[in-house]
């Protein structure tokens, strides 16, 4: 997939990288030739260009999602979501750097207000890569606990069939089960039961999550395989 940054400071810098490392195209923009030329080598392809300029904007291929990653310009960040809802871009992903900034985003209507830490970063391109949210605890530099979603293509197949320890040394702690029930009232509703023995013919459901440890570049592995 093809994704456009605009802003390539620390946070979108690292998410170009990040999106990169996982098999995606990635436009980068910034007005700040230095940044540029740091990634150009990293990333598809890198602009110097005001994007807050509408002309200048109307250069970019502007087609399915473009994250708008400005953090030390509130009024160009604010300017720059304004003109692609105004090109009626598909899907727009925005930092906000405060909770000021944070409502003017929501206002509008974008799909996703980031936050810009880079853990924060990191649980958006799985995000992105998934299309579910995944939930991270930071062991030391390398090394995580992660909770993700079952991948859509690996439900209805059994749990070894994902080869986490062979092929992405990756050590399965947990599988919290999706199950229905059903309530007092007898309406249904999904639980989801914590199981830390689990058998290899299990067969995964959509809605089950995986709870694993390992490296990241391992992980980065995994989101790029399934």
């Amino acid at each position: 997939m093809k994704y456009i940054i605009i802003g390539l400071g620390n946070y979108g810098g690292g998410l170009a990288e990040e999106l990169m490392a996982i098999g995606h195209e990635v436009i980068g923009v910034d007005q700040n030739e230095g940044r540029v030329d740091n990634l150009k080598d990293k990333i598809t392809t890198a602009f110097v260009l005001d994007a807050t300029d509408e002309l200048a904007l109307e250069t970019l291929p502007l087609r399915d999602v473009v994250i708008v990653a400005i953090g030390e310009n509130f009024g160009a960040s604010v300017r720059v979501v304004a003109l692609l809802k105004q090109k009626k871009v598909k899907h727009i992903f925005a930092r906000a750097i405060d909770s000021v900034h944070k409502a003017i985003l929501e206002a509008f209507a974008i799909d996703k207000v980031l936050t810009p830490e880079k853990d924060a970063a990191r649980e958006f391109v799985q995000f992105l890569a998934l299309g579910i949210h995944a939930e991270s605890f930071r062991v030391d530099e390398d090394y995580y606990v992660i909770k993700f979603k079952v991948p859509r293509k690996c439900a209805g197949y059994p749990l070894s069939g994902m080869n986490l320890e062979e092929d992405f040394h990756l050590k399965l702690i947990a599988l919290k089960q999706a199950a229905e029930v059903k309530n007092i009232l007898g309406m249904k509703k999904l639980t989801k039961e914590v199981m830390t023995v689990i058998p290899d013919n299990y067969l995964l459901k959509e809605e089950d999550e995986l709870v694993c440890y390992g490296l990241y570049k391992d992980f980065q592995a995994l989101w790029k395989a399934f």
